[in-house]
């Protein structure tokens, strides 16, 4: 009788009423969620968590958001809706420690004077539009108490376009209050790229044009080759072409990178910009190439300082001499945004150029983590760099050009757990090193193992950063202006950047984005701007006639006729009309979208209890017409 009644009518209907309202309780409790979007969207990573696991103190969360105004964009405002939801789940994860307020900036209000004050701006997000805000600010609470100063971050322009790493921006926003002390970064290298004398010229050289950057943004402090120990307060080390290191100094960024230190480094097997000042000076060298042996496969990566990567597609056009026909040099590679991999490094940029860059791959079995970064096409070959070193025709590269068929790694990331490349301890040759420096640090306890997750990137040229590459510079009111061709600068900015972050900010990597739209919200949207296009082309041509013929008549005897004054009103009336249909449109555009987001909210929220429903019903047809024969 109890199963009659279940399955009865009345019985299916109580079913469904009870499966819709936990749905609804569950999805009113905020820690009960399911994420079931294609890209876990709404699910956190696991270095955010960590990152919002580690806050000591409170930390306020301000959304600035000109939400009636953004309500006329439909694009825009899903795009608003998707940051304040990720905010909230950031909120909800913090155990109380953060704090989420929305501000609507009227003008000429408070709040307007308050977003201006933490540096968020109105940005008219398309042409024809009105200035909205659309800015976050990550504040401490506390220094603003302690009358010292208000510790605060700010993203004054939350991007579309930079919406698979909504998270990483947001976390590293919420780190960088934590700790606002800027990030020092180490410098070894065996180029002039911090200046240096130029033997062609005998005179002195300033800074690569990178560097001007770099030292702008951060506390750059140079490192001789032979230093003994990474003092503790340098936060990334950047390696460029580091040639034949001592054993000390390899020792000491081994532990360095396993006590957490994180490490830019630039190695190449053939650096075309050393070639070009020995030759200018007339000196020779026989390895012009540079290497961490024994640190990079410690780390899980693969090198070989004597191959160079050729790629027929991705090849530049050089001129040999004037007058001549550009050439395609093998070598020399202009790497376009396809081949870029969607990280926080890497995935804005548009174009990278490299020369006689080496190859990176994993070593197998390894603990750490290998990412690509940047990666050449299928077209490629590897060469020797003696071959390079004696070549002075680049149309010889074509003439030996076979392809391999093989995609090349230039740059990549390495993350995860290592082991020292120094498994019996500090290099014994070393000892009389540290006696001399009389530094403690110098004698820290070795660690063969890596505290936590490393963070290394690792790129296989060095040229990549000489101004030739991709800049070009000149002196403005004895400021040095950098006019940029290609994005080499904006990847070692974003690295210093994402390594400046605790190793958990490192971890975080794009997600996909939130934008799902339908054909019928397309063709509603595109219907909508050509009648606005339309009219707003109208109305500006007509504005431009009248502001002709006002300043004819300024030009003239001063007065206006009855006839112009006439025109003018009626120009008046047919703007103020014109934008009254621009409202209106726009409004109807809005009440259909949003008509058919509650439709599809409500299938969707529908959906799972009726299958169930529909579900329990076959199953109630099936088990009774097993029942019918047996009777």
């Amino acid at each position: 009788m109890k199963n009659k009644a279940l399955f009865s009518p009345a019985g299916l209907v109580l079913i469904g009423l009870v499966l819709l309202v936990t749905v609804v309780i569950i999805s009113s409790l905020p820690r009960l969620r399911i994420d079931l979007t294609q890209d876990d969207l709404y699910t956190l990573s696991d270095g955010t968590r960590e990152v919002l696991d580690t806050l000591e103190r409170p930390i306020e969360l301000t959304f600035f958001y000109s939400e009636e105004t953004i309500g006329q964009m439909p694009q825009v405002r899903a795009y608003g809706n998707r940051v304040q939801e990720l905010l909230r789940e950031m909120v909800i994860a913090s155990n109380g420690n953060l704090t989420l307020e929305v501000i609507d900036p009227e003008p000429f209000s408070e709040q307007e004077d308050l977003a201006t004050s933490y540096g968020i701006q109105a940005v008219p997000l398309a042409a024809g539009r009105e200035e909205v805000y659309f800015g976050v600010v990550a504040a401490d609470p506390g220094t603003r108490a302690e009358g010292g100063g208000e510790v605060f971050e700010s993203i004054p322009l939350v991007r579309p376009d930079q919406e698979e790493f909504l998270e990483y921006e947001f976390s590293r926003l919420i780190s960088r209050v934590l700790d606002p002390d800027p990030t020092v970064v180490g410098l070894i290298t065996s180029l002039n790229i911090d200046g240096g004398f130029n033997p062609a010229t005998e005179q002195t050289t300033g800074p690569w044009a990178i560097m001007d950057t770099v030292r702008y943004m951060y506390d750059v402090r140079r490192l001789q080759e032979d230093v003994d120990v990474i003092a503790e307060d340098i936060d990334i080390l950047m390696l460029v072409h580091p040639q034949e290191l001592p054993e000390n100094t390899l020792y000491a960024i081994d532990q360095f990178v396993l006590r957490g230190g994180r490490a830019l480094v630039f190695v190449d097997p053939n650096s075309d910009t050393q070639t070009q000042i020995m030759m200018a000076g007339g000196g020779y060298r026989d390895n012009l190439g540079s290497d961490l042996p024994g640190l990079l496969s410690a780390w899980g990566v693969n090198y070989d300082a004597s191959q160079v990567v050729t790629d027929q597609s991705l090849a530049l056009f050089v001129t040999l001499a004037q007058g001549q026909r550009p050439t395609a040099h093998y070598g020399m590679l202009g790497v376009p945004r396809e081949h870029f991999a969607n990280d926080i490094v890497s995935g804005q940029l548009q174009v990278m150029n490299l020369s006689s860059a080496g190859a990176l791959t994993p070593v197998e079995g390894a603990a750490t983590t290998f990412e690509p970064l940047i990666q050449t096409s299928e077209q490629t070959m590897m060469m020797g760099t003696a071959f390079f070193r004696e070549m002075g025709d680049p149309t010889l590269l074509i003439d030996d050009f076979v392809s391999e068929e093989q995609t090349r790694t230039l740059a990549a990331r390495v993350s995860g757990p290592a082991q020292s490349a120094f498994p019996d301890g500090r290099p014994a040759a070393d000892t009389d090193a540290e006696t001399d420096t009389g530094d403690d640090s110098a004698a820290s306890p070795h660690l063969s193992d890596s505290v936590s997750d490393i963070g290394v990137i690792v790129v296989a040229d060095t040229d990549v950063l000489a101004d030739r590459m991709w800049a070009q510079s000149r002196q403005v009111a004895g400021q040095r202006v950098i006019n940029a061709f290609a994005s080499n600068g904006d990847f070692v900015i974003n690295a210093l950047d994402n390594l400046s972050g605790s190793t958990e900010l490192i971890n975080i990597r794009s997600r996909g984005r939130y934008a799902r739209p339908f054909t019928r919200v397309l063709a509603l949207q595109r219907e909508a701007d050509e009648r606005l296009r339309e009219r707003e082309t109208n109305l500006l041509e007509r504005l431009s006639e009248t502001e002709e013929q006002l300043q004819a008549l300024n030009q003239g005897s001063g007065s206006i006729s009855p006839e112009q004054e006439a025109e003018i009103e009626r120009f008046i009336e047919l703007q103020l009309e014109t934008r009254r249909d621009l409202r209106e449109v726009q409004f109807e555009l809005n009440n259909e979208i949003d008509r058919l987001g509650s439709i599809l909210k409500a299938i969707n929220t529908a959906l799972i209890p009726a299958l169930i429903i529909i579900a329990v019903l076959t199953a109630a047809l099936l088990r009774n017409r097993r029942r019918k024969p047996a009777r």
